[in-house]
């Protein structure tokens, strides 16, 4: 079988990121390498999570570039540079450009932390503690022209204690990203993920 070549696009400190490589490193996620890892904000620990695995990181300056577009032909050319077949957004804080998305229509994945289509945007934790949900938890989903509006693939509940704070439910839903974002992947190198208008069908 052909490896899958893996960028993860990153903006944070890359906690995702490791899930994704600890889960090819072990085997869970078979068949797939990372390549690359691309970061808009320099000297993020995400770029330091991938130098410890040999893979390499990139810091792509937006403020160097005129406009979205050069931005993200700048990413293009590295991802093409690498053989990118899988687009991952892990922690990644920009909108994802026409460009982009035409290039790797249905190959780009995001990891949300909430139950969309509610709380889209930054800070879903944040959003659904302050609205006073009894469910919040997260949601691996393709990425489309919308704000996190892609096809979900999986979700996951966590529930929310009485004396959850803001910070300790976030942590909880971190918990459980770590568990369906490489498990997301895993469908898709193994191309059981069948994107059907709305819906994602999972194949045998």
């Amino acid at each position: 079988m052909n490896i899958t070549n893996i960028a993860v696009l990153v903006s944070g400190r890359g906690s995702n990121l490791q899930s994704i490589i600890d889960n090819i490193e072990n085997g869970t996620i078979p068949h797939a390498s990372v390549k690359v890892v691309i970061s808009d904000v320099d000297g993020t620990y995400a770029l330091k999570r991938a130098q410890q695995h040999g893979i390499e990181a990139v810091f792509v300056d937006p403020n160097k570039y005129d406009n979205k577009t050069s931005f993200e032909n700048e990413i293009l050319r590295i991802l093409a540079a690498h053989d990118i077949e899988l687009v991952l957004l892990a922690g990644y804080m920009r909108v994802v450009g026409a460009n982009l998305l035409e290039t790797f229509k249905g190959r780009i994945i995001n990891i949300h932390p909430a139950l969309l289509p509610s709380f889209p945007g930054l800070h879903g934790q944040q959003q659904a503690f302050d609205h006073g949900v009894k469910v919040s938890g997260c949601t691996v989903h393709f990425v489309d022209e919308g704000v996190d509006t892609g096809p979900i693939i999986i979700q996951r509940c966590v529930p929310v204690l009485e004396d959850d704070t803001a910070d300790v439910l976030a942590d909880r839903i971190l918990e459980q990203e770590h568990k369906i974002f490489p498990e997301a992947v895993r469908l898709f190198v193994q191309g059981k993920l069948i994107i059907k208008g709305r819906k994602v069908e999972i194949a045998d």
